[in-house]
């Protein structure tokens, strides 16, 4: 009877210390999950940011003033615009461009 209890006691321990051991474990992982969600929605947020910045920076009056300031470009007009046209005689007719 006596090493009946002994075993019993010790499958108890076991089943006691397998326990503790299984939700320690339990909380670390949901620790560690509760971080990630905070840094994905940490990371969503700044991606709605950066995009909502991103349209603020391609609006088409932005990029013509910049253009017009940093690079001294001006807007084309009929004035200033050269039209180039290539004449080769064998596409004129549909032959083979070699």
């Amino acid at each position: 009877m006596t090493r009946l209890n002994l075993v019993l006691l010790l499958a108890v321990l076991f089943s006691a210390l397998y326990l503790v051991r299984t939700q320690y474990e339990s909380r670390r992982l949901y620790v560690e999950l509760e971080k990630s969600a905070a840094l994905s929605r940490q990371l969503e947020s700044d991606k709605e940011r950066l995009q909502v910045e991103k349209r603020a920076q391609a609006t088409p009056l932005r990029v013509e003033q910049l253009s017009k300031e940093r690079l001294q470009m001006r807007s084309a007009t009929p004035a200033i615009t050269q039209y180039v046209s290539y004449k080769n005689p064998a596409i004129a007719e549909g032959g083979v461009r070699e």
